[in-house]
């Protein structure tokens, strides 16, 4: 059984949306960037919790996942967001830039269509802040049919929490229990369902 895939968001998950007043988690430290297409008049203020880097790289190099980003920030996921935060270089989705109001214009998040045809019948775990109930019964359905899948799903304004990191690995774990592939290493090439960009494409 291959590895199963880690797809990884980041709005919501590593940067926590402000809350009402303004605030953010105070683990969290601002960092000033400028996305692609952005002008340089008008960078984006993020925040990132500096500990999660090391624990993420432990799960990311443990040889259980192999970690792609799932998020709109795309290419930029690996050459500004994961740096930052000092994690391996690894692949995104390039996800369509699609002409939308919500994240769920059809009840579920609008990501999945593509995640859906990608994975096609690779096992997963996924971490989003914006799943709907629909996302979890298309997850339970893909399980019920002997396709792993896990969602996590952190709060939106507090972010990814270690204790989200120690449910992957032990579901990864499991897998593993069942068939013992091969390691992969983050940012090597390797054949996947859709085959991710990487930060040199």
């Amino acid at each position: 059984m291959p590895l199963p895939y880690l797809l990884l968001d980041i709005d919501g998950v590593l940067i926590p949306f402000p809350a009402a007043d303004g605030s953010t988690p105070p683990t969290h430290i601002r960092h000033t960037v400028l996305p692609t297409g952005r002008h340089p008049d008008d960078p984006v203020p993020i925040w990132l919790d500096p500990s999660q880097g090391g624990i993420l790289t432990d799960l990311l190099t443990s040889g259980l996942v192999t970690p792609a980003w799932c998020t709109s920030w795309r290419k930029d996921a690996t050459t500004i967001i994961g740096p930052l935060l000092g994690l391996p270089d690894f692949p995104y989705l390039d996800l369509p830039r699609t002409q939308i109001t919500t994240s769920h214009p059809d009840g579920y998040l609008w990501k999945r269509d593509h995640v859906d045809v990608w994975l096609a019948d690779a096992p997963a775990v996924w971490i989003d802040d914006d799943f709907t109930g629909l996302d979890h019964a298309w997850a339970a359905e893909r399980t019920a049919h002997g396709v792993a899948t896990l969602l996590v799903q952190p709060d939106p304004y507090i972010g990814l929490r270690t204790a989200h990191l120690v449910e992957v690995r032990r579901w990864a774990a499991r897998q593993a229990s069942r068939s013992v592939p091969a390691p992969r290493c983050p940012g090597s090439s390797f054949e996947s369902p859709g085959q991710p960009r990487t930060g040199a494409s």
